[in-house]
């Protein structure tokens, strides 16, 4: 069984787990858009080349057509590549339709040359797999077809003796095609993963879990920076009284306080919030594409209530109690800081009013709750 899941794995999720594979196929996609946007340029330049060449030499020049008609395919299929989306279904269909095509241009110079054994679609059937990141089954698929296409057309075009030849070639090369494309895939899909972990440990509070504060300004920068986006809220937490915590019960009670509060904050907020711990007892939840003045301050009782009722300290006696600063993004504010202060002011006005455990900012000062 455990021999059977891994070629399952290495067929259809590149030598990893499918929850694995998953959480990196974009940005594999995503690689892969980049490496055929690049290669349609090449194909390009090469057809064209081709056919200027069949223009002057005679031995190219009964394949001139063929290097004008996939010069042409190449030129139009690069305009997609600028307009869809890396993640794009599409695209990945444009892929294989390229793919497909290079198989059928190979065969047609092997046609044109009936009496030679096939050289230049054999060539295409270990060199494409090479520069594909998909799962190793599509590809498989992808060979078997063109290998079978080619040997049936072969078979009614070319001599018996040389269609034996090109049978025996063709179907060991497509063996090889298939594994060469199932060791790159491995190979470059655990790069990924790898880079993937990296960037997820580097951007991690190893306390809660959550973004630190690098992640957290870069991504919160990100969607300011998108001109298309003008609706967010900011909200910046802290727990009252924290280093009386830790001058009362020790560090590991404050640590196990901050790790509740992660846990809570880390379930509160589930969609497309960012979320994490700018330091010490101070966290932040980022709302995007929201600014609604009813929102806010619904969202930051909710969030004042749960974590007093969801964090307690050692022995479950005593509760903790959360100051929240809110600040509405209206499109306004081009980076984190100029954001961050608004709720920060905010933030210290509602530490200095005990009835009231959260601020709205509002101009050059913060609304109290309910008002």
């Amino acid at each position: 069984m455990n021999v059977l899941r891994t070629i399952r794995n290495y067929f259809f999720y590149c030598g990893i787990e499918k929850d694995e594979y998953n959480a990196i196929k974009r940005d594999a996609y995503a690689s892969n858009f980049e490496v055929w946007r690049i290669l349609h340029f090449l194909m390009a330049a090469v057809f064209g080349a081709l056919f200027i060449g069949s223009l002057r030499y005679g031995l190219m020049r009964a394949n001139g057509w063929l290097y004008l008609l996939a010069f042409v395919y190449s030129v139009i299929a690069i305009v997609p590549f600028f307009v869809l989306k890396k993640d794009s279904i599409v695209a990945q269909l444009l892929i294989y339709l390229s793919i497909s095509l290079l198989f059928l241009f190979g065969c047609f110079l092997s046609m044109s040359r009936p009496d030679t054994p096939a050289v230049t679609f054999i060539a295409f059937l270990l060199i494409t797999p090479m520069f594909m990141i998909d799962k190793p089954f599509f590809m498989a698929i992808e060979l078997g077809v063109a290998a079978t296409v080619f040997l049936l057309w072969g078979y009614s075009v070319k001599p018996y003796d040389i269609w034996l030849i090109d049978f025996g070639n063709v179907v060991a090369f497509t063996v090889v095609g298939v594994f060469l494309n199932v060791i790159a895939n491995s190979l470059r899909i655990k790069e990924f993963v790898l880079t993937r972990e990296l960037s997820i440990q580097k951007d991690t509070d190893d306390l809660t879990g959550l973004k630190n504060k690098g992640a957290l300004t870069r991504e919160i920068n990100q969607f300011l920076a998108d001109e298309s986006t003008d609706q967010g809220i900011l909200f910046v937490m802290d727990i009252d009284r924290f280093k009386s915590i830790n001058d009362t019960y020790g560090h590991d009670v404050g640590d196990d306080v901050i790790r509740q509060l992660g846990g809570f904050l880390g379930k509160a907020f589930t969609a497309d919030e960012i979320v994490g711990r700018f330091g010490g007892d101070e966290f932040i939840a980022f709302i995007t594409n929201a600014d609604s003045p009813d929102a806010a301050p619904r969202i930051a009782h909710d969030v004042v209530e749960g974590a007093s009722q969801g964090v307690v300290l050692a022995g479950g006696e005593q509760r903790i109690s959360l100051s929240i600063g809110v600040a509405l993004y209206h499109g306004d504010e081009t980076n984190y800081s100029e954001l961050f202060k608004k709720a920060d002011v905010a933030l210290y006005e509602a530490k200095a009013d005990p009835e009231h455990r959260y601020r709205i900012y509002e101009g050059q000062e913060a609304l109290p709750s309910g008002e």
